[in-house]
């Protein structure tokens, strides 16, 4: 079977709460590890996978999520500093997608979780900055109402169809209860490259930062990083 393009799976991937009771195989985990592997040394992260461990969602904060059937998950972890939670959500999100491609679902969770020691470890400095559930969904989730193109860019008439096309892209990106507090800015051309400003906004939410990481990261798959540069 042919495998699902990253595009492909920026379209089929959504939030997924409910999973069957499987862990995940052999197979599935050793691809999902080495993929893990990659991006730590790519984003200089500590990101875990834990398997076969229920606990970390079975308590209030995970029936608060309405989470069920999770006995895999990648605890996203790393050094503290300004840029982490960026980077979290920006390789973080690489993660999600490829899952997507090899048949499982995941889930952002930024609250509804309990760290269960004994399960991960932290060198000095590290923090733990989110969840992902992990496995094989009851269902494949469904969309959810995202902004217009308008409202988080200044797409026109005179801005590239890769620009739009990312910025398409990125508002299908998970974002801390829907609420896409990010803007793509296509600022032009210099030294022969475009160049593209990607910005966070205000939520009392929180979570703007990995919120932009994620978003970038679909920008990125979708617009082609050879297009353009962040400026």
């Amino acid at each position: 079977m042919k495998k699902m393009t990253l595009q492909e799976a920026i379209l089929a991937r959504h939030s997924v709460r409910a999973y069957k009771e499987l862990p995940l195989t052999d197979a599935d985990a050793q691809s999902l590890q080495e993929k893990i592997d990659e991006v730590n040394r790519a984003g200089q992260l500590h990101i875990q996978l834990i398997r076969n461990e229920p606990k970390a969602f079975l308590g209030p904060f995970a029936r608060y999520g309405k989470f069920s059937g999770v006995t895999d998950y990648l605890v996203m972890a790393g050094v503290k500093a300004d840029d982490l939670d960026e980077r979290i959500g920006y390789y973080g999100e690489q993660l999600v997608l490829f899952a997507q491609t090899i048949g499982l679902n995941t889930c952002w969770v930024g609250l509804s979780y309990t760290k269960v020691p004994g399960t991960y470890v932290l060198n000095d400095g590290e923090a733990i900055q989110a969840y992902i559930a992990i496995g094989y969904g009851k269902t494949q989730g469904v969309s959810h109402k995202i902004k217009r193109i308008a409202q988080v860019s200044n797409a026109s008439d005179n801005t590239p169809e890769w620009f739009i096309r990312g910025v398409e892209a990125a508002l299908l990106a998970p974002t801390a209860i829907n609420q896409q507090k990010f803007s793509f800015e296509y600022i032009g051309m210099k030294d022969g490259l475009h160049q593209v400003r990607a910005k966070k906004g205000f939520s009392l939410v929180g979570y703007t930062h990995m919120d932009l990481g994620i978003a970038k990261y679909h920008f990125e798959v979708a617009a082609g990083k050879e297009n353009f540069i962040w400026a």
